[in-house]
């Protein structure tokens, strides 16, 4: 059992959730500079005629206005992840950091920063892999229409050729969109992240279209322009059902939840990836959304359908399956006291071994797991560091689970953790950690946790011996 010798070995972040600086160096307003700032009403139906009363719609008022001043620090967070010995380094850009208005001029130190981080990066051995979208959409755009807009895709690959011409000779590994279920459908169905809006779901459907032509043509601006050789991929999120037994029934049956629509169909991987591999939306979920499934536009498949070269998922929990007597799945609901992460989401380690499996099976991509992780109540001790068992528990049961699915031939090239380190984690602000580093944000103070001593030496011996590496290392 082992992960192939060249295994992408990483961690990542997101844009907004690190770098701070917002309103510097010409950095352009985004939508989640807008949410950060929003109200929604208190729970009293009466406070909805108090302004006074109404609660902000991030925990406790937060934004990423600072976040961990990655801006400013990324030439100290480099040396950290060279420290770890990380491989790869996933980072997201910010649209409107490079391109204030979202299109038309370009912020020229925007660039330069992204510029620097890549060099930084090759520097310290650390491969840079780019995703260019990752929620922070363009606040002007988005008072023009956002994802409604037809234009929508053309301004995403405008932007996307902008930043192939500056990166594309020294970074080769590219993904287009961070989980269209959760910026469309928490964006703009639920209203719960930016840009916040509730809206029909036939407007709902018609921007994550967009976002799907807009994926496609980006992957052609990549494909055409790139000084190097690209790999390009995405990150939609990973819903994976998991196999109560390992009976044939119920694996049966956990691979019918993993694709079909059950009661979530906005969430569904066949919605957003049918159409990115096959050309084609799903025929169930057309039947459920009838007449407010997008228009179709005579090219807009072939536009959306263009060759991935790897799957990336972003995979933290699972449901549990068993086949009903007609060999549909049902539910298992967890036993009371079982094991959830601070967030709430359920602790299932053979969420990895199932949702590559099941996604490789169906994909026929190589997978890159391009989130996974944990936040726990983390903190300084006495004796100066931070002790997160819990954290290294976790990752050691996920990635053996990573490791069985690799050893029975499925083609899994890399495991990014998320997140490199503490950080604005979107609607829970700072009061979930997630990081292998342990941000002080008063005094922007890192340091690293036992988890990333533990992950420095399964990096160092490839995964070979997850059971075996201790708990807690001396100083790297």
């Amino acid at each position: 059992m082992t992960f192939p010798a060249d295994f992408a070995w990483g961690s990542a972040t997101a844009s907004y959730q690190v770098e701070g600086a917002a309103f510097e160096d010409g950095r352009g307003y985004s939508v989640w500079d807008m949410i950060s700032r929003k109200k929604k009403l208190a729970a009293d139906g009466d406070a909805a005629w108090n302004v006074s009363a109404r609660k902000p719609a991030v925990y406790n008022g937060h934004t990423g206005d600072v976040a961990c001043d990655h801006y400013h620090r990324y030439r100290d967070d480099v040396a950290l992840m060279k420290q770890i010995g990380l491989k790869a380094y996933r980072f997201s850009v910010s649209w409107s950091r490079v391109i204030p208005d979202g299109v038309g001029a370009v912020n020229e130190k925007g660039l330069a920063f992204y510029d620097s981080l890549v060099d930084e990066l090759l520097g310290a051995g650390i491969d840079p892999w780019l995703t260019l979208f990752h929620w922070d959409y363009p606040y002007e755009l988005y008072c023009r229409g956002g994802w409604l807009n037809p234009d929508s895709p053309k301004w995403f690959a405008d932007y996307a050729a902008v930043i192939v011409e500056r990166l594309s000779d020294r970074v080769s590994h590219w993904m287009t969109l961070n989980e269209p279920q959760c910026f469309i459908g928490l964006g703009h169905d639920l209203g719960t992240h930016a840009p916040g809006d509730m809206l029909g779901l036939r407007e709902v459907l018609r921007a994550g279209h967009n976002a799907l032509l807009a994926h496609g043509m980006a992957t052609q601006v990549i494909r055409a322009q790139a000084k190097t050789a690209p790999l390009v991929g995405w990150a939609p999120v990973g819903v994976v059902s998991v196999p109560a037994t390992e009976s044939e029934a119920d694996i049966a049956a956990a691979r019918i939840a993993t694709f079909s629509a059950l009661d979530r169909p906005l969430w569904s991987n066949t919605w957003w990836s049918d159409p990115v591999v096959f050309g084609q939306y799903p025929e169930d979920l057309l039947a459920i959304f009838a007449d407010a499934a997008p228009v179709v536009g005579a090219d807009d498949m072939a536009t959306i359908q263009q060759p991935l070269d790897f799957y990336g998922c972003n995979i933290y929990s699972a449901a549990v399956v068993r086949a009903g007597a007609d060999g549909q799945p049902v539910k298992v609901e967890a036993p009371v006291g079982a094991a959830i992460t601070l967030m709430g989401w359920s602790v299932v380690p053979d969420a990895l071994y199932w949702g590559a499996r099941f996604l490789q099976e169906r994909y026929k991509a190589p997978i890159i797991i391009t989130e996974n992780g944990i936040s726990v109540m983390d903190w300084v001790s006495a004796d100066g560091g931070v002790h997160d068992p819990a954290r290294i528990d976790y990752m050691a049961r996920y990635l053996s689970a990573l490791k069985r699915a690799s050893s029975e031939g499925v083609d899994i090239r890399g495991y990014f953790h998320w997140s490199l380190m503490d950080n604005f984690e979107w609607l829970e602000g700072y009061k979930q950690r997630f990081g292998m580093i342990y941000v002080d944000f008063q005094t922007q103070q890192r340091t690293l946790k036992d988890s990333a001593h533990w992950y420095s030496a399964v990096i160092a011996n490839n995964g070979a011996d997850l059971d075996d590496v201790p708990s807690t290392h001396g100083d790297l």
